[in-house]
């Protein structure tokens, strides 16, 4: 039996991994599994993995062969890899390619690569009646409208579909990205955007895959230059839908300050406007909204308003239920997800894989720091106990408002004062979920707080603000998790957080991961209620940043 004592994994008949993370070798371990294996559990001394079909595939369409999954195992197993183990992945990472989605003259055609997975996919509940006519043993006919509905409903029964149908190009955009900022600086993609756009494009690929699919970056790297990149190489009329109006007016200004065009050639189709220009920006919430949930949605229409060659969707993750509807009907479109993390809470990161495209791209948020794109962050958990009458509170109470309760601790304004006085005249954002909570915090300080309420003139007057240093110090509450430019925002105050949520945990800590210009370190504090329901949740929020190798300094305050 094979023990190799200084190698940290462990991996498991059930497909689980565990990996020891006080050797010489758990970063170099740690970064490779990213790459192929889902986080599950992250406690100090040993990380718990997960190999699923939807990492694999994602490794697969992302380029990860089955060689370097399995060879990044033997290589680092401390004990015998169990033999069904790789045989699974082989079977698994196998099953992306086997269909194929072609275009015809008429229709659709899927192939199969044998006739037995034709004949088992037509005999599948759910597939069957969105194909066409049988062609051959391996070839059946699909209608065009059917192109988003039957990926989708393949991957749900396990059968991945490589979409190589192509695109109907868009109308015409003459665009170049300007490569030269305002004041007169030259600037350029940096590498590992350069090869993002590529991955996205299907640049260099054999198998034409290109066109569809999510770019994986984190905050601060330069997603939004990304997708304007892919916006000039296509040169095609271009939709971008984005989280808010704050991120919306973000993409306007980048997109005139860094391409060829024109402030009247970039449309806003908000509440307050509704232009259709040759690049429009909306935003999910305004494409969802209804008068009543009887009623159609109002702004679907965007979509066929103009021949769109290409769909940018900001922080695709986010990406509501209605929107997948719609974006199954708009297959023949290029479609780019941006994001810094491609977890969603409700369990529907197959739908992304089918309907926007695999992940295309990613980069460990650890190499971008190394190489100085993002600041060096540091995360501490400060956990502080509960008064003695609210303990008692929290003891008799129903778990939601456990978690209520321990989340707006009142001496947890003990502990932002004290961070408040450890980072004196910093840039500081103070977050969190409770708007009492939070209103508390403004008004004790008397500094200025950004609810879902305040209106969008206001919220633009107050960013501001804090990026000119007037206001140093702003409260935040959920509106402020994305897509939010604070480039020299350095510490970040997390009071409260929504239940065991890993993508806000991410964008949290991305609201100060910009590169400071005098280089500085950055700071994220959490702080968590000491042997509560929140502590918990926190320990599940954090796994998505461990998993990119960021790990939280624990402080008891002791007041």
């Amino acid at each position: 039996m094979r023990y190799v004592p200084e190698n940290p994994l462990v991996v498991q008949s059930d497909r689980t991994l565990l990996l020891e993370t006080m050797g010489p070798h758990f970063a170099s371990v740690r970064d490779a599994l990213a790459r192929f294996a889902e986080l599950v559990k992250s406690p100090e001394y040993v990380h718990t993995y997960r190999l699923t079909p939807l990492s694999l595939w994602n490794a697969a369409a992302a380029g990860v062969s089955l060689q370097e999954v399995t060879g990044a195992l033997e290589k680092w197993a401390k004990y015998d890899v169990p033999p069904g183990v790789p045989v699974w992945i082989g079977e698994t990472m196998g099953r992306w390619g086997r269909l194929e989605l072609l275009a015809g003259e008429e229709h659709l055609i899927l192939q199969a690569n044998e006739p037995s997975l034709m004949a088992e996919i037509r005999g599948t509940r759910g597939v069957r009646e969105l194909l066409g006519a049988k062609l051959d043993p391996l070839r059946n006919t699909v209608a065009t409208g059917n192109r988003g509905l039957l990926k989708q409903s393949l991957i749900a029964v396990g059968h991945p579909v490589l979409d190589r149908a192509g695109f109907v190009d868009g109308g015409r955009l003459d665009v170049e990205l300007a490569l030269e900022s305002e004041d007169g600086e030259p600037w350029g993609l940096r590498t590992y955007q350069e090869q993002a756009v590529d991955a996205f494009l299907g640049a260099g690929n054999s198998r034409g895959e290109g066109g569809s699919g999510v770019i994986v970056l984190p905050c601060g790297a330069g997603k939004t230059i990304v997708g304007l990149s892919a916006l000039a190489r296509l040169g095609m009329k271009t939709l971008i839908l984005c989280t808010n109006v704050t991120a919306l007016r973000q993409w306007r200004d980048e997109i005139v300050a860094r391409t060829s065009l024109t402030a009247e050639e970039v449309g806003e189709y908000s509440g307050q406007t509704k232009e259709i220009k040759p690049v429009t920006l909306s935003t999910y919430q305004m494409l969802t909204h209804r008068r009543s949930k009887s009623d159609a949605f109002v702004h679907f229409g965007l979509f066929d308003e103009e021949d769109w060659g290409l769909v940018i969707y900001d922080e695709v993750h986010l990406l509501p239920a209605p929107v997948f509807r719609t974006v199954a009907q708009l297959q023949a479109r290029r479609r780019l997800g941006l994001t810094a993390t491609l977890v969603r809470e409700d369990g529907r990161q197959s739908d992304v894989f089918a309907l926007i495209g695999p992940k295309r791209f990613d980069v460990p948020w650890r190499d971008l720091e190394r190489q100085g794109w993002i600041a060096t962050a540091k995360c501490t958990e400060i956990r502080v106990d509960l008064e003695g009458g609210d303990r008692m509170d929290y003891a008799v109470a129903a778990d939601r408002e456990k978690y209520r309760l321990a989340s707006t601790n009142r001496r947890k304004l003990e502990v932002v004062q004290s961070l408040l006085e450890r980072h004196p005249g910093e840039r500081t954002l103070v977050i969190g979920m409770y708007l009492d909570q939070l209103g508390i915090i403004a008004k004790h300080w008397g500094v200025p707080i950004i609810t879902g309420k305040t209106r969008q003139s206001e919220r633009d007057r107050l960013f501001a603000r804090f990026r000119n240093g007037e206001d140093p110090v702003l409260v935040l509450s959920r509106v402020g998790n994305f897509s939010v430019d604070l480039p020299d925002a350095s510490v970040a105050i997390q009071v409260s957080g929504t239940w065991g949520s890993r993508q806000e945990e991410a964008q949290r800590l991305g609201r100060v991961l910009r590169p400071k210009k005098d280089g500085n370190m950055a700071y994220f504090y959490t702080v968590v209620t000491r042997d509560s329901t929140e502590q918990d949740f926190a320990e599940r929020r954090q796994l998505f940043l461990a998993e990119q190798g960021y790990s939280y300094t624990i402080e008891t305050w002791e007041g």
